[in-house]
């Protein structure tokens, strides 16, 4: 049986409990039997008073029951505003989370795609879990303070006891706190879940064991393209110096050749020109 199966049998058993749940909780709310007492004498019971957050009720002992209700409104404790509201809101939010729990569950095929299923499994559970948790302070609320009352000894009034409507609640209730839980546990888990492998796996990663090819990067070539006419740089720098200073030597030594050559030249010119002068002069002195 696979995973998915698992969760649709689930998902059916716990909105058969929910609405069970919803069901009870509404069948508090006519319910008269919140509170009852007895006024007994010797021998026989001579009448029954009983009440809920609505209505006051009293039967005698030929079984008829007259019932009349809260004549004032505004004039009620706030307590009692208080477990009627959470009651109300109670069924309110139970009846959404019916709806959004059908369109999501994975065998009415109704909703879109897995993950839009999920989350709206997930919102109808949460209605349940906060319904049921309302209705549950509600009920908690309202015995807890029969209890108080009726131990107290100085509360003189008449003493009431607990309800079968108080303990249907209670029922009722925390099966939506049971559906609800386990809905918001398996869907919210799935929700996420999916969400958080769709945000992490959207970049494709490589395997491990397979050697992905490689980009080569124009940034070595280019390097080595930079690198290259450093090189016929000074490679071209040091020829032309090396024939630059080849260029100076052989300049040099023909310039010195040249000069000593022509200052030989010169020398033998003058020492002919004195030695034509001193013959002219001893010629003229003949």
């Amino acid at each position: 049986m696979s995973y998915r199966t698992v969760v649709m049998y689930m998902e059916i058993g716990c909105f058969v409990i929910c609405v069970s749940g919803w069901i009870l909780v509404c069948s508090t709310m006519p319910t008269e039997i919140w509170t009852w007492s007895e006024v007994d004498s010797i021998v026989l019971t001579t009448s029954n008073y009983f009440s809920n957050l609505w209505k006051d009720c009293i039967s005698d002992s030929t079984g008829v029951s007259d019932c009349k209700g809260i004549p004032s409104m505004l004039a009620l404790n706030w307590d009692i505003h208080m477990c009627r509201a959470l009651i109300i809101i109670c069924i309110i939010l139970s009846f959404f989370g019916s709806i959004l729990v059908l369109v999501g569950m994975k065998c009415t095929k109704i909703g879109g795609s897995e993950l839009a299923n999920a989350r709206v499994t997930f919102a109808g559970g949460m209605n349940y879990l906060i319904g049921g948790m309302c209705s549950m302070v509600a009920f908690s609320y309202y015995g807890n303070k029969i209890r108080a009352e009726f131990q107290d000894p100085n509360f003189k009034a008449q003493k009431f006891e607990i309800g079968v409507g108080v303990f249907i609640g209670w029922g009722g209730s925390s099966l939506l706190v049971a559906g609800g839980l386990i809905y918001s546990i398996f869907a919210g888990h799935e929700g996420c879940k999916s969400s958080s492998e769709k945000k992490y796996l959207a970049y494709p990663v490589p395997d491990a064991y397979t050697a992905a090819p490689m980009k080569k990067s124009p940034v070595p070539s280019a390097r080595t393209e930079i690198s290259g006419s450093r090189k016929s740089r000074t490679i071209s720098s040091s020829s032309s110096g090396s024939g630059s200073s080849r260029g100076s030597s052989r300049g040099s030594s023909s310039d010195s050749s040249r000069g000593s050559s022509r200052g030989s030249s010169r020398g033998s010119s003058i020492s002919g020109i004195s030695r034509t002068t001193k013959t002219s002069a001893t010629n003229a002195q003949v």
